[in-house]
């Protein structure tokens, strides 16, 4: 999620890793996470690259699935999630046998550029990445470099958000910033979560890149959360957006958090919420 960002999205520093994990993985990342570890899992890899990690949600689900014998890698750029997901991975009593010794190898946490990969040519069989494509400064470098670290025939496996507007509160936690701030109103949720969902293009970019076999699945599931805040809180202190909102309104973070959870239940009500949510599977073959 959090690698090669574009300068303006990149500070996921401070409390924003927790808030992320806490609010922002159970509300919008949990189910995509276990879908995309089964899909690898399925795979039998003897060696797993993960690019841009985040708070590690991908790693919780898919670390128990691997085979005893697999080696698994997990980078990302962004150095205070990269602790965090290390932080969170679950304590032994949660995990089996071969994963139990956290000096055999087979599980590493390594701060790395998706456009710079530290590793040799053909060292996985397997790259993987939730929503951390949309992030990359030069995408076809990053699939390149993810091609090259994987032996021939190895599957690169990723995901990218559909448009915000098939993503519900997204969507509206955006319209409700800009009605808050109509003269330059935060544009990070469409700008670059979401600002990547041209089927078209990203199979253009694989290709260039030298990857084959390029298969797109569209995922629908359901964001729920058991209040309007919830989403609103998420969105605004666990994502970039934080940082723009306090540029335009410092030391007013709460107040604008209650005007969007405000805007949510205008539309859900004021109890338990659920809206759709949207997500292209990609996979593609070195």
């Amino acid at each position: 999620m959090v690698t090669a960002m574009l300068e303006g999205d990149k500070a996921f520093t401070g409390s924003i890793p927790e808030n992320y994990d806490r609010h922002m993985v159970p509300l919008i990342f949990a189910p995509y996470a276990v879908d995309l570890a089964q899909r690898a899992a399925a795979l039998s890899p003897g060696a797993v690259l993960e690019i841009a990690a985040g708070s590690g949600v991908v790693a919780r689900a898919l670390a128990p699935l691997l085979p005893p014998g697999a080696r698994y890698v997990v980078t990302d750029l962004n150095q205070p999630m990269l602790d965090y997901a290390a932080a969170r991975q679950p304590a032994d009593g949660r995990q089996p046998a071969a994963w139990r010794e956290p000096t055999d190898g087979r599980i590493e946490w390594r701060q790395a550029d998706a456009v710079a990969l530290p590793f040799a040519d053909a060292e996985f069989d397997l790259g993987i990445c939730q929503f951390g494509a949309m992030f990359f400064p030069d995408r076809t470098a990053a699939y390149g470099e993810a091609r090259r670290v994987l032996k021939p025939n190895g599957q690169f496996l990723f995901s990218v958000w559909d448009r915000i507007e098939e993503n519900v509160f997204a969507d509206e936690v955006t319209r409700a910033l800009a009605a808050i701030f109509p003269d330059d109103p935060p544009r990070f949720l469409a700008r670059t979560p979401h600002g990547y969902h041209d089927t078209v293009l990203i199979r253009r970019e694989l290709r260039e890149a030298g990857f084959s076999r390029v298969e797109i699945t569209t995922r629908a599931e359901e964001s729920r959360a058991a209040s309007p805040h919830l989403p609103a809180f998420a969105y605004c202190e666990g994502t970039v957006l934080r940082t723009e909102i306090e540029a335009r309104a410092p030391g007013r973070l709460a107040a604008v958090i209650e005007s969007v959870a405000a805007a949510i239940a205008d539309r859900h009500g004021q109890c338990a919420v659920a809206a759709r949510m949207q997500a292209h599977i990609i996979t593609a073959a070195a």
